[in-house]
């Protein structure tokens, strides 16, 4: 099974009174791009995180979130003052640039960051308690490559339809095929007729027969069709390997591969194209190429 880039995961765990929140994101990347926010409670494990991070997903932009929730309801720690000077300071320079302060405006000044004064435990975390905090982000990580497996069933499935369509259209050419040979035999041969009996006199029967299989033999599509049954195999072997490359302590993904392999599938149907002289073999052609397109579009999302 394949892993789709897009992915989300989410876990909670309380520590010191407070819920602790990870949440984990991602979108297609070429590569890891990994965005981090922590609560500073955690920052100063900040590079152990992304190594966790890093080492359990190989790609993707991906956003990591951890944040401090709640209030320990004995204590009231994590009550937020208000800075009233920052606030004093927004309104006079809204006054001033515009006029008086409408509601909707002076509730968003009272959600500036330099305005809600954060009250944070910043101490260092004991061993367990970094225990804990890497066992959350492990549960979350969990959590996001479990919905990265979802999506890419319904990926795979979606991809398996589109490679029965251009097997299909495949199978379709051989009719035309068939009976295009004869048709440029014949339509030679009406060409020739019409040469003056001294032109045809002079004419190398021999060569003429050398050219004519030679010209045919360019236009012979077996072994495109060949390299594209191939291909469109090793596609569905290569979503399948994926299942076999998926462990506990991290993912190998297939995308790039997938891609690589309907890259060489677009090579063969444009060949197809090329040495198709038929209309009606040439519309298939153009069916198979809009699907085709359609697989290299959902490929970005595949890890």
């Amino acid at each position: 099974m394949i892993l789709s880039m897009t992915g989300y995961g989410k876990a909670e765990t309380t520590l010191r009174g407070k819920k602790l929140v990870c949440e984990i994101r991602s979108l297609n990347s070429k590569s890891m791009d990994l965005s981090v926010r922590l609560t500073p409670l955690v920052r100063a494990h900040e590079l152990d995180l992304r190594t966790i991070v890093n080492q359990r997903l190989e790609r993707g932009k991906v956003d990591l979130l951890i944040t401090n929730e709640g209030v320990n309801e004995l204590t009231n720690e994590g009550i937020s003052p208000i800075n009233w000077a920052a606030v004093k300071t927004y309104v006079e320079q809204y006054k001033a640039q515009i006029g008086p302060v409408p509601a909707e405006v002076m509730a968003a000044i009272m959600r500036f960051p330099d305005v809600i004064k954060q009250q944070e435990d910043c101490s260092d975390l004991t061993e367990e308690e970094w225990g804990a905090v890497q066992a959350l982000l492990h549960e979350a990580i969990d959590a996001f490559i479990a919905f990265r497996i979802q999506e890419g069933a319904a990926l795979q499935a979606m991809f398996n339809e589109k490679l029965d369509g251009i097997a299909d259209l495949l199978s379709q050419v051989e009719p035309f095929e068939k009976g295009r040979v004869a048709k440029i035999k014949e339509r030679l041969e009406a060409n020739l007729a019409q040469l003056s009996a001294d032109t045809q006199a002079q004419i190398d029967r021999n060569r003429l027969e050398q050219e004519m299989i030679y010209y045919l033999e360019k236009l012979d599509i077996t072994e495109e069709k060949v390299r594209l049954t191939n291909h469109i195999k090793y596609f569905r072997e290569v979503m399948n390997e994926g299942v076999k490359e998926l462990g506990s302590e991290g993912v190998k993904g297939v995308g790039k591969k997938l891609g690589f392999i309907a890259q060489e599938m677009g090579r063969e149907i444009n060949t197809l194209g090329s040495k198709s002289n038929q209309s009606e073999m040439q519309i298939l052609v153009v069916k198979m190429k809009d699907i085709l397109e359609q697989i290299k579009e959902q490929v970005l999302n595949v890890l």
